[in-house]
């Protein structure tokens, strides 16, 4: 035992030794990401694991999901289900044992599985750790069963309940109130990935149904991924019919390679290892792209296609307007990165570049009229980057900002410290004149924007470094852009859209979020994208005064204060009719101030929506707009 100051003592009383599921229930966040709606859904992903593995197996077609009215999941298959016989090592069932204890599963016998998929690999036990109640049922061997367990405690005997000509395994769970933020589960965000699975295991069955609102997909693609790219081009011009496919093994490595080239001017690679999407990238998709960049290289000077005195092409062109899937299924995945979705196999890489390099190789020599468009579109990519060359270099000086005059437009913080600093990118020279008086000039920076930004997902990167506001904005963050861009460089902790509440507003706040998500999407993805929330109404009645930043709150505040004729309501439309000092007050002072925290939940449906919203096709935009008007509120036109 150890004194401290007289008053503390650590000793071996004092370490805890957590048995069971307890690490979970104490630390829940490390197990599943946080506490939060992802953590939430994680749940249901972590028992789905399980079936697609069954299937992965080949032992499994049909998966379904219910999300009770009470919030409750129920998760079935038709796999082999959990074996009842005990197991050796805990003198418990399997069943139980799968469900009691950490990392304990088939996942871990390459006889068992020799693929398994999900991102944390804690399995149904972590589930039941943090369920108010789970009901396992399982059908085994011609006989059914059951078992009950709380909070990860197991509460009843296994029940027999008779024969049965079904098989799988039925996990009924309730998430535990007390360990979530929030247990009501969002149907879309469900949705999105039930559909994912489905698109990446060609074959199989999901049906998912919310018995809350009667909402009910069912998701089947005999194409796999071939059907996930012809989803995503769905609202695109793309430049060939057939989408580009391949499957091949080697080393037990199994990898598929879906895409198709669109006219837009943006890549979109999305990838996989075992159904876990590979955000971060890692080896796969470096032999991937190095596979593409070398065959659509050979196959130009082989053919002839690229002149002596042309620009020479790059990856990054080459990749222009691609759209590609990429799945691998790998024995023993090792993941690195911030958010464990890197995948670091070195064998990966030189297996990827094979099976893709030969297969992209092959269907060039037979398509010879679909390898030139690829090649000429890649040569007009080549040459506007050429010619972009400048501009980027405005970004890359040192000392931009000392060598370059920004008059009446960037007003910059004294404080040097990136955590601490924080831009203001401002609708209106009157709101960003506003903004300058009232703001903390020792942390807070003001960019006065002049109207629209240029619409990036109609111009290619030298359009793009043209445009007066857009290189006002690169110089001032100092983090570069494309592929000279270095989150380390970047000047502020936090980038805060500042608009008007108005259609206009809107429009502008989209386009510069347009902008970030196709050519900074570091930014977002690191938490560096704000929207500032300026309120909405100013109620005055008497010395009684107020701002209120929705409909909700002022019908709150009305019937605090009571409706009549000496209250004065103001609706702000614009920033430019708050002085200073109410701006600061209202939307610039941080103890006060309502930031919304821009946020990639999922990659595939936000390119789907700045694809139909800023793109060149009004029929999705026309039926965007129908199914999303009945949301809007507080619309000025």
């Amino acid at each position: 035992m150890i004194e401290n100051n007289g008053n503390l003592h650590y000793g071996a009383d004092q370490i805890q030794v957590l048995e069971g599921l307890e690490p979970v229930r104490k630390r829940p966040g490390m197990y599943i990401g946080s506490t939060g709606e992802r953590g939430l859904h994680q749940l249901v992903y972590e028992v789905v694991d399980n079936s697609i593995d069954e299937a992965l197996a080949g032992y499994c077609d049909t998966i379904n999901v219910i999300i009770n009215e009470n919030n409750s999941i129920v998760i079935s298959d038709n796999g082999r289900g959990i074996p009842i016989e005990k197991n050796k090592k805990t003198g418990k069932s399997t069943l139980e044992t799968v469900l009691t204890v950490l990392h304990a599963g088939g996942k871990f016998d390459n006889d068992a599985y020799k693929v398994s998929g999900g991102l944390h690999g804690v399995g149904v036990s972590c589930v039941n750790a943090l369920s108010d109640y789970l009901i396992a049922e399982v059908n085994w061997d011609g006989k059914a069963y059951r078992q009950r367990y709380e909070r990860g405690i197991t509460k009843t005997d296994i029940e027999y309940l008779g024969e049965t000509d079904k098989r799988g395994t039925t996990i009924t769970f309730l998430p535990d109130s007390t360990i979530f933020d929030d247990v009501d589960f969002n149907y879309t965000t469900i949705r999105h990935r039930m559909r994912e699975l489905a698109f990446l295991n060609k074959g199989i069955k999901i049906i998912l149904e919310d018995k809350r609102s009667g909402a009910k997909d069912f998701f089947h693609y005999e194409g796999g991924i071939k059907e996930f790219v012809q989803y995503l081009n769905n609202k695109k011009d793309f430049l060939h019919d057939e989408i580009i496919y391949s499957e091949g093994e080697k080393d037990k490595v199994i990898v598929e390679i879906a895409l198709q080239y669109t006219d837009s001017y943006t890549e979109n690679i999305y990838s996989f290892v075992n159904n876990i999407n590979t955000i971060e990238g890692g080896t796969h998709l470096i032999g991937f792209k190095t596979a593409l960049t070398r065959v659509v290289n050979d196959y130009a000077k082989k053919n002839n296609l690229i002149k002596e005195n042309d620009v020479a092409i790059t990856g990054e062109d080459i990749r222009e307007g691609i759209t590609a899937i990429l799945s691998i299924k790998i024995p023993n995945p090792q993941f690195e990165g911030q958010t464990k979705t890197k995948l670091g196999n070195s064998e990966v890489r030189g297996i990827v570049d094979s099976i893709t390099g030969e297969a992209l190789y092959t269907y060039c020599e037979e398509n010879p009229k679909l390898a030139k468009t690829v090649i000429e579109k890649t040569l007009r990519s080549a040459r506007a980057r050429e010619a972009a060359r400048k501009a980027r270099d405005l970004a890359r000086r040192k000392n931009v900002l000392e060598s370059m005059s920004l008059p009446g437009k960037l007003a910059d913080c004294s404080e040097k410290d990136p955590d601490l600093c924080e831009i203001y990118l401002v609708e209106g020279n009157s709101a960003g004149g506003s903004a300058k008086e009232g703001r903390d000039r020792r942390t807070q920076a003001i960019l006065p924007l002049r109207g629209k930004i240029l619409n990036v997902e109609k111009a290619r990167l030298d359009r793009i470094l043209n445009s007066e506001e857009i290189k006002n904005m690169i110089t001032a963050f100092g983090c570069g852009i494309g592929d000279d861009f270095n989150i380390e460089k970047l000047r502020y902790g936090k980038i805060i859209i500042m608009t008007d509440a108005d259609v206009d507003g809107a429009h502008i706040r989209t386009l510069l979020l347009t902008f970030f998500y196709r050519y900074m999407p570091e930014l977002i993805r690191n938490g560096h994208i704000y929207a500032a929330q300026p309120p909405l109404y100013r109620i005055k009645k008497g010395k009684f005064e107020q701002y209120v930043y929705s409909d909700k709150e002022l019908n709150k505040v009305l019937e605090e204060i009571g409706r009549d004729n000496k209250v004065e309501i103001q609706r702000y439309k614009g920033l430019g009719e708050m002085d200073p000092h109410q701006l600061w007050d209202t939307t610039m002072n941080p103890k006060d101030r309502i930031l919304l925290k821009i946020e990639e939940n999922n990659a595939i449906d936000a390119d789907e929506t700045f694809t139909i919203l800023m793109g060149d096709k009004v029929a999705p935009r026309r039926e965007f707009i129908e199914e999303n008007a009945k949301y809007v509120k507080n619309l000025d036109i």
